[in-house]
């Protein structure tokens, strides 16, 4: 397989530049994924890298060769897209060697690499179906065996799973981590559903406004996030924020007012001063009603209470911000109901609200 390197990649459309000098490592045989709101460069950079569009200043590397100037069907990547783009009046096996067959492949080539995509796509009895006989899965099935045949270099995946119902989305990510656990190939996964990034991904890139904001493993992101932007994109339900003030610093330590309550922290390195906003992060499962050994108390006014079973999400409102907690499936709260809900400071996080940067955590970070 490959390894792949951007090198203060940026791309212009005229005058409008939409990725800004990105720099990645992409090691051999990675599932990396792009994950980052609509709008924020993550289809552009994996078509760059696919050579649908060209780069207009920095350099991308496969395999150590530079490809800014190399064709796509000569880079060795095979791509994957959101709509199944398969020829309706062939069959399965038709659709899968079609690249093959334009190449002049040898038939008992081609056979061969069919039948093996087949086996592990379980596709072996569709392959003299018609697409319009496919399921949704299925058809997307096709299209990723499509590329297995090629045998790629580096497979890309844009959004492969949008066009898909939410049982076929669970399944085709399955499959796909299956995949990628049988190939061993190098994965680039575009998406904006952060779920599929953190079950498929050895490697998160988050973007935003074409920048990268983190690189890391899914749960490197997860609990060690470097600013309010990853800490609330990356988790599901996201992160809570809590408006706060510095009311005091000194050398020792550095106290915080939420709401009415004063909060004192261990002295962090980030430079403080008093009147200086900050936000307090709490993940939803963090957030815990009755807990005596909270941190800090606050009154919330419940809106909403999803019961899910063995879990319940309660979506409560706080000062006129929304509140999401994660409860015990037996909790009996209600609309209206008014819970006294808190969190321990080994669970917080400490944003700068202007910079958005986290600020030096007050307690020893997880890894």
């Amino acid at each position: 397989m490959a390894t792949i390197k951007l090198k203060n990649v940026i791309k212009r459309f005229n005058e409008v530049e939409t990725i800004h000098g990105v720099d990645l490592d992409l090691q051999d045989g990675e599932f990396v994924v792009f994950v980052g709101p609509s709008g924020c460069g993550k289809s552009t950079l994996l078509r760059l890298i696919a050579g649908l569009e060209d780069i207009t200043d920095g350099d991308l590397l496969i395999g150590d060769v530079n490809m800014n100037q190399v064709a796509p069907a000569d880079r060795g990547v095979a791509m994957v897209f959101q709509s199944y783009a398969l020829y309706p009046h062939m069959t399965v096996e038709e659709n899968m060697s079609f690249g093959l067959r334009m190449n002049g492949a040898d038939p008992a080539l081609i056979k061969e690499r069919v039948s093996h995509a087949a086996d592990i796509l379980q596709l072996k009895s569709m392959l003299n179906r018609k697409p319009k006989q496919l399921s949704g899965g299925q058809r997307q099935r096709v299209a990723i065996g499509r590329a297995i045949v090629r045998e790629p270099k580096v497979f890309l995946f844009d959004e492969p799973l949008s066009n898909l119902d939410a049982e076929l989305r669970v399944d085709m990510r399955i499959q796909i981590a299956k995949l990628h656990q049988q190939l061993s190939a190098t994965m680039v996964y575009v998406t904006h559903d952060q779920v599929e990034a953190m079950t498929l991904a050895d490697k998160i890139v988050v973007l935003k406004d074409g920048n990268v904001e983190q690189v890391g493993s899914p749960m490197a992101l997860y609990h060690n996030p470097v600013n309010e932007f990853v800490a609330g994109f990356i988790g599901s339900p996201k992160m809570n924020f809590l408006d706060a003030k510095v009311s005091a610093v000194n050398a020792q330590d550095l106290t915080i007012s939420i709401g009415d309550q004063q909060i004192t922290l261990p002295a962090i390195a980030n430079t403080c001063s008093v009147g200086d906003k900050v936000k307090v992060g709490v993940r939803p499962e963090h957030l815990t009603a009755h807990d005596e050994d909270s941190s800090f108390k606050i009154q919330v006014s419940v809106d909403v209470a999803e019961h899910l079973g063995g879990v319940s999400f309660l979506y409560a409102s706080y000062q006129g911000k929304s509140l999401t907690l994660e409860v015990s499936g037996n909790d009996l709260s209600r609309h209206g109901d008014l819970i006294d809900v808190g969190a321990q400071l080994s669970h917080c996080y400490l944003f700068n609200e202007k910079s958005q940067s986290i600020l030096e955590r007050p307690v020893p970070s997880r890894s």
